[in-house]
């Protein structure tokens, strides 16, 4: 499955998309992490612990959507159920991205529950925006020891939302995803500019 043109193609997007997400600040000390759909019962992913800003695909693993290695280094971390319940949930899913942006990080430790993203143009960006003034509201998980636990609610959280795009964990950065990597990049960069107007605003605020 590794020379798979598929394999070939979804490493080559994630490794970009790697590269310019490391080049923003957003994956410091080896952070996050991506995955992108194979097929309706694989998934490849970066491997726990890997540089993001210089994948290849030695830092990649094909795991299938219980959670088992079929190929490449390393051991699937905890945190792979977190993608694999949301490629289970939705068959359309292509590609999740997760980041570790400083303002991400600091927005899920000052709100608990959800946190509206009201009146800013990038929410156009991103699905079940149906105007800006309408705002949306994302969800904010506590960070469970219990990966599979947070999975279920993760899980329950799209149901309730078809539409949702993208959730903070307390402490732990954003997730997002999308049909394909590139516009799984897209949302990633319109929450991640809304995350950091919103820090900048609170602080003036205050």
């Amino acid at each position: 499955m590794e020379q798979s043109p598929e394999f070939k193609a979804q490493v080559r997007l994630l490794a970009d998309a790697g590269r310019e997400l490391a080049e923003r600040g957003w994956l410091p000390a080896r952070t996050g992490h991506f995955s992108a759909r194979l097929d309706d019962q694989h998934i490849v992913i970066t491997a726990p612990g890997r540089g993001k800003d210089l994948l290849d695909a030695h830092d990649f693993m094909v795991v299938d959507l219980e959670g088992h290695l079929i190929s490449g280094s390393g051991d699937p971390g905890p945190e792979t159920f977190l993608h694999i319940i949301m490629y289970r949930h939705d068959p359309k899913l292509g590609a999740v991205l997760h980041t570790h942006s400083v303002h991400g990080t600091v927005l899920s430790r000052q709100v608990a529950g959800t946190l509206l993203l009201r009146d800013y143009e990038a929410l156009r960006e991103l699905p079940g925006c149906e105007h800006p003034s309408r705002g949306l509201q994302i969800p904010v998980f506590a960070n469970h020891p219990d990966m599979q636990q947070l999975a279920a609610q993760v899980d329950a959280a799209m149901t309730r939302n078809p539409e949702l795009a993208g959730y903070l964990i307390n402490g732990h950065g954003l997730y997002t995803w999308g049909q394909t990597v590139e516009l799984a990049m897209q949302r990633t960069e319109a929450f991640e500019f809304m995350f950091e107007c919103e820090t900048l605003a609170r602080q003036l605020v205050v």
